[in-house]
């Protein structure tokens, strides 16, 4: 409900106003009426209504000196100035203090509902109008401080001119730029014990933010560092205003220090920070930037929860590469099953590489050639598919890259090494146990020729007699020899009991020419001759 006072020298008039026009239902409320100007002003004043009605002939002042007044002091107040003067100098006058209407004596009451249903309009668009600006007005105060860090990101992301970074400093409130320059960009290398209590992707982001809280109440006192977020949920400060480089590394460290011992401290978990280069000009923050990630990279050899200058790591001796016998030489030892020898030269790979200093993306693409020869021994040994790894072997070459640290590429590595020597010895038991099963059918089919051998039997299943003896042993706890022999008296005892054949015959039947020999052989496993045996069993038939 909008407020209106009526202001008119005749009360006859204001009488008649306040009378005959039902207010509330145009939606205003009238607050008050005034015989002049100097009392309407005061009224004004001490009430704040959103509409005047007003003469503009009155004692004391008029009604386009009020205008005046409200127009000046009180914009947003809408006036309406009734008169029966048809000038056209009080027209004009009346157009330049920004008179909503100007109407001409007399009015109808009609004439008047309808004149403040369109003021009422009027005045609902202009409280949209604030009310929208109001909003974007706070939306950019909320917004603020995002576009201050993607400004800072694409300022050490992008070679950006002095006149806009000069315009941007000043609309975000930024103090001046004063070389000398450096970058500091700071990644959390993991969170520790906590990361397996985390509930959502809220638990990671609050400590985001406690980490970042840390690096911001570390530099609160000082003026001469810019901090602020990526899109990458790196930390970046921008350090100025030292004229020699010493004292802004120094400075740089100093900070870089402070932040990775209070984070590892009070939050529990630790953060890597790569120190970049200085630079002399605003133009050049980007190559300190780029720098600075350089010298983050390095945590890939040297480990996490570091302080890793540029400076540093170019200025470190280069080892030779690693050897490339390593790989074969892997393979090999994954291909015989000798775990202690690959876990050994897995071991022997990590040392080279860190020796080497060599930058991240050779070490990648280097750990990328030994996970290629491993997944060609992988086919070679026809376990490709054998064997549960996880993501898969497809993605074993990506998936290295999601690893901050070569100690973690070496326990991931021996991981997979162990996991393809258990497939592998799992594939060799699974074909073992096929040959042995193809042997003991053999064996059931061809017991009976006298002349069968282990030579034989090996021909069969493709197997050394020695590795063959061996195996057999381990899965069936007899030997060849005793196998076969325990078969052909298993199968004279059949012939015994269900068939009326002659000693001698079921001796050749069973694979033995001489019916003698297998007399004697028969009595040893069974503790009788088989004469014996066949009687014996007759009697306890007839019972």
């Amino acid at each position: 409900m909008y407020k209106v006072i009526i202001v008119d020298d005749e009360a006859v008039v204001r009488d008649g106003l306040k009378n005959t026009i039902r207010w509330e239902e145009h939606g205003f409320s009238l607050i008050g009426d005034c015989a002049n100007g100097r009392e309407a002003w005061e009224a004004i004043e001490r009430l704040k209504p959103d509409l005047v009605i007003s003469d503009i002939s009155m004692p004391y002042m008029d009604g386009l000196e009020l205008a005046g007044l409200v127009s000046t002091q009180y914009p947003y107040i809408k006036l309406i100035i009734l008169t029966g003067y048809d000038q056209f100098e009080y027209a004009q006058q009346a157009i330049r203090l920004k008179v909503s209407d100007f109407i001409l004596k007399p009015i109808t009451a009609r004439e008047i509902r309808e004149l403040l249903d369109k003021v009422r309009l009027e005045m609902d668009a202009d409280t949209r109008r604030r009310e929208d600006l109001s909003r974007l007005q706070h939306q950019l105060h909320q917004s603020l401080p995002l576009l201050k860090e993607r400004f800072l990101e694409r300022l050490v992301a992008l070679e950006l001119g002095k006149p806009e970074i000069d315009e941007r400093f000043a609309y975000f409130g930024l103090p001046r730029l004063v070389p000398h320059y450096l970058i500091m960009v700071a990644d959390i290398d993991d969170f520790g014990v906590r990361e397996a209590h985390f509930g959502d992707a809220h638990d990671a982001e609050f400590l985001r933010f406690a980490a970042f809280n840390i690096f911001e109440e570390t530099v609160q006192q000082r003026n001469d560092v810019l901090l602020f977020r990526t899109r990458e949920e790196r930390m970046v400060a921008l350090l100025f205003g030292w004229p020699e480089e010493s004292d802004l590394y120094e400075q740089a460290f100093g900070i870089a220090e402070e932040v990775r011992h209070h984070v590892e401290k009070f939050l529990k978990f630790t953060l890597t920070i790569g120190v970049g280069r200085p630079c002399a000009a605003a133009e050049q923050l980007p190559v300190s930037y780029r720098s600075a990630l350089s010298a983050l990279d390095y945590r890939f050899l040297l480990g996490k929860n570091r302080v890793l200058s540029i400076a540093d790591m170019e200025a470190a001796s280069i080892a030779p590469q690693p050897q490339p016998d390593i790989e074969r030489l892997l393979a090999a030892a994954v291909k015989t099953g000798t775990a202690s020898e690959a876990y050994t030269l897995i071991e022997r790979l990590v040392a080279d590489l860190k020796a080497s200093w060599m930058p991240v993306g050779p070490c990648f693409l280097h750990v990328q050639k030994v996970v290629l020869t491993l997944m060609n021994a992988m086919q070679e040994m026809g376990i490709a598919n054998g064997a549960d790894y996880g993501n898969g072997i497809q993605l074993w070459l990506t998936d290295i890259y999601r690893f901050k640290t070569i100690d973690e590429i070496e326990t991931w590595l021996k991981h997979v090494v162990g996991t393809m020597m258990e497939a592998a010895l799992e594939n060799r038991n699974h074909f073992t146990l096929q040959q042995i099963a193809r042997a003991k059918d053999f064996i059931e089919a061809n017991y009976m020729n006298e002349k069968l051998s282990l030579q034989e039997l090996c021909r069969h299943v493709l197997m050394s007699t020695s590795y063959f003896s061996l195996v057999f042993k381990q899965h069936t706890g007899e030997t060849f020899i005793e196998h076969l022999t325990r078969i052909r008296i298993e199968k004279a005892k059949e012939l015994l009991l269900g068939t009326p054949l002659k000693f001698y015959e079921i001796a050749e039947k069973v694979g033995y020419g001489d019916p003698n020999y297998f007399s004697i052989l028969f009595k040893k496993h069974t503790g009788v001759t088989p004469r014996d045996f066949r009687d014996r069993q007759a009697k306890e038939t007839d019972r």
